[in-house]
């Protein structure tokens, strides 16, 4: 009944987003090709199949609601770029949403190289924009003169009005809450959403949280990426880490180093004590930088300003790095107390070193001697498959504990086991669409006992738009 209850939920609202509505199809004659024309670069066969699939959803009077799924540097910013070049295009506004002003800021950039040869020119909201800036960009997008807007949980705040948004695209969906990711939807009249991520979800797992979702894969890389060689290591055995950075910078390159949190506390490293104690150790005759959640906005962009542009070749940093930081030329990355990490999130922070043709590398650290822990960081050695990896994360942690799953959308089963009902999953998927297919109302006698189960299955935060 649990499960029956969440796949209804899913398909009552997976139907009434895809309700065809008068007057939404844009006209994309044409765009995908003068998109694809400006780029300088020949998109790979993924990245077109998806783009085919977006364009379809946009020439559709049924407003989009799909998932974007692509391991990091596979490409999804391409693709955001031709969904917001069509809406603008076309003469409506488009708006993609990130989930840091560090992302927000590097999109925006990225999105002016992409879409600036078609004579669009988009716009930065951020909470941290100054005043005057703010009114104007408000102002551009209130009365039309801008097409694109590119920022933070500023996009849905109140005081922004857009005059005909189109599409709306949201980067790191897990970063947000549904409520937020809502509200972003109903600054148009009923915008198409597309959802990028770079954090595996479960096979087993999908259909329990995007159910709702079109699903779109990103299953291949550009020519040349390599995927990341990781290696674990012990903490006695660090200063094979150290010199494995000095011997990467030596030729050309930059690292990343990780700690798992702010400040100091036991049995846990903090970034500013790694700063401090490789500036006056084993890296002191590089330059560093640092980069953690407790400094100020603009010293934490002219921090990221510095090592994107060769200023500092190691940077010491928090998780923050995680999502969308892209570095080209950084080739390593070092993980202190890997052991505090999920192996979802390891995976997507040695993604940060997967961008260029050279070699990358991942060292993982730990000071654990736990066989069960380290048996989990072993697994990062053998593969680099994401979905593989969230499927092991999955079955070590249990769903409430995976990175990223409550926040999106994770539901609270009481009776059910996500992980050991997934044939009653798929079970109830078929019979909860089925049912919605022949009585979308469930107005019928035989099924108004199933309105009590979506009832149920929407008192959590998850089913609360």
């Amino acid at each position: 009944q649990e499960l029956l209850g969440l796949q209804l939920s899913l398909a009552l609202r997976r139907r009434q987003a895809k309700t065809p509505e008068a007057g939404s199809a844009l006209a994309v004659e044409g765009l995908r090709e003068a998109f694809t024309a400006a780029l300088p670069f020949v998109p790979t066969a993924a990245q077109e199949r998806v783009m085919g699939e977006i364009v379809a959803d946009l020439s559709d009077a049924a407003p989009a609601h799909r998932l974007i799924h692509g391991e990091v540097g596979s490409g999804k910013t391409v693709i955001a770029a031709l969904a917001l070049a069509v809406a603008a295009l076309a003469g409506k506004q488009g708006a993609l949403m990130a989930p840091t002003e560090v992302l927000a800021e590097q999109h925006h950039e990225s999105l002016r190289e992409l879409l600036g040869p078609l004579g669009i020119e988009p716009v930065l909201l951020t909470g941290s924009l100054g005043g005057y800036e703010r009114a104007a960009a408000l102002e551009a997008l209130r009365d039309g003169r801008t097409s694109c807007a590119v920022g933070t949980h500023a996009l849905f705040s109140e005081g922004v009005e857009f005059a005909d948004l189109a599409v709306a695209v949201i980067d790191e969906q897990h970063r947000f809450g549904v409520r937020q990711r809502a509200r972003l939807s109903r600054k148009g009249e009923r915008p198409n959403v597309f959802v990028m991520s770079a954090t595996p979800i479960p096979r087993t797992l999908a259909l329990a949280v995007h159910g709702d979702f079109d699903i779109s894969v990103l299953d291949e890389l550009p020519p040349g990426r390599k995927d990341p060689q990781t290696e674990l290591l012990p903490d006695e055995q660090r200063d094979r880490a150290w010199e494995f950075v000095r011997e990467r910078v030596a030729e050309g390159r930059q690292a990343y180093v990780v700690c798992p949190a702010i400040d100091a506390s036991e049995e846990m490293a903090a970034a500013v004590e790694v700063y401090e104690s490789l500036a006056t150790g084993p890296l002191g005759d590089l330059r560093l930088g640092l980069v953690h959640g407790r400094l100020q906005v603009d010293e934490r962009h002219e921090a990221m300003r510095r090592f994107r542009e060769g200023e500092t070749q190691v940077l010491v940093a928090t998780s923050l790095i995680e999502v969308g930081v892209n570095v080209t030329n950084a080739s390593t990355i070092v993980i202190v107390n890997a052991e505090r990490f999920g192996l979802a999130q390891l995976h997507q922070l040695r993604g940060r070193v997967a961008r260029a043709g050279w070699q990358p590398h991942c060292l993982l650290l730990t000071g654990s001697g736990n066989p069960e822990t380290l048996e989990r960081l072993v697994v990062l050695t053998r593969t680099t498959d994401g979905f593989e990896i969230a499927e092991e994360d999955l079955r070590r942690r249990g769903p409430g504990e995976l990175d990223g799953l409550r926040q999106s959308g994770m539901p609270d089963l009481r009776i059910a086991n996500l992980i050991a009902d997934t044939g009653a999953l798929a079970d109830a998927r078929e019979d909860a669409f089925a049912i919605i297919e022949r009585d979308p109302r469930l107005a019928t006698e035989e099924h108004l006992p199933l309105r009590d189960l979506v009832r149920r299955a929407r008192s959590s935060d998850m089913w609360t738009l």
